[in-house]
């Protein structure tokens, strides 16, 4: 029987070392035979994955919490990429500045459960105080039904003036961007908002401990596979069209290997002590995490040497 990677996220550069681990063969060349499945919100993802549903997880390293409170029961085996990764866009009528964050101020959000976290945390270190600056998150209409892919649809309700900005993927900024219908606000991976923020999440791989422990080659055959789809990107980003193209519509397949040549330079597998310490205090304020918690609660080091190819 196949192994599963959930991913929250299909249509979206966020998540696209764990597809192209899939689609380009990278899994199956360590052995596993792996297959892909949306499971949407992040928060379902990772329920899967604590009640065995999926083996391995490729979403926010933070919203583990969601299902496995402290990290009790899994662990982080790589990232896909470094930083938080996701985007406020603001509709173009707004004329919101790059880099103003009381943009936000009076508006309405649309954000992905525990995706909206990172919005929060953000904010929140802004200055934002969201009742006093009457800013609602909340998630886009619609975009809970089974087998939505969050990024398009927020760029969607953008369009049709039902929200005044998303927090989402570079895809769905894209889209809207290209439409005409939004502005780019934040991309804290490329240095937007306060500079703790790109430590409060990163795109990683989680895996339980139990697989872990009863099949440690397994988990290490998954880092490999990661490691090397990076690297492979890395050395022909045009391969992101083939992945594209058998996962996207015509129209977001065409923009793929723009945003992927964008993110190259954030691939990167390893888990840093300096990321774990930042998401663990975000967590934290986020009232999701329990004090500090220790780089070897959240991280199979015994993985490490593999970070690195």
């Amino acid at each position: 029987m196949p192994m599963k990677i959930a991913v929250p996220d299909m249509i979206s550069n966020s998540y696209f070392p764990a597809e192209a681990a899939v689609e380009l063969g990278f899994f199956k060349a360590e052995g596993l035979d792996v297959e892909l499945e949306l499971i949407f919100p992040v928060d379902k993802a990772y329920a899967a994955l604590r009640d065995g549903a999926v083996d391995f997880v490729g979403g926010s390293a933070h919203s583990a919490l969601a299902a496995f409170p402290n990290f009790r029961g899994v662990k982080l085996i790589c990232a896909q990429a470094q930083g938080m990764y996701w985007f406020l866009v603001m509709h173009a009528d707004l004329h919101a500045r790059r880099g103003d964050v009381s943009a936000v101020k009076g508006r309405s959000i649309g954000a992905a459960p525990w995706v909206d976290k990172g919005l929060r945390g953000l904010l929140a270190a802004a200055g934002i105080d969201l009742e006093r600056d009457r800013v609602k998150i909340a998630p886009v209409p619609g975009s809970l039904d089974a087998g939505v892919n969050f990024g398009v649809t927020a760029a969607k309700a953008l369009e049709e003036r039902k929200i005044d900005g998303f927090w989402a993927n570079g895809m769905g900024a894209e889209v809207a961007v290209r439409r005409g219908v939004g502005t780019v606000v934040l991309d804290v991976r490329r240095g937007d908002g306060p500079k703790a923020c790109f430590n409060y999440t990163a795109a990683t791989i989680a895996a339980t401990d139990a697989l872990i422990a009863r099949s440690p080659g397994t988990v290490a055959a998954a880092v490999r596979a990661i490691v090397k789809t990076q690297a492979a990107l890395k050395a022909d980003v045009t391969r992101a069209a083939e992945v594209g193209n058998k996962l996207f519509p015509p129209s977001e397949a065409a923009l793929i290997v723009d945003l992927i040549r964008r993110d190259l330079p954030y691939y990167d597998a390893k888990l840093s002590r300096e990321f774990i310490a930042g998401m663990s205090e975000f967590a934290r304020r986020q009232g999701i995490g329990n004090g500090e918690l220790a780089y070897e609660q959240i991280v199979a080091t015994q993985f490490a040497t593999l970070w690195n190819g």
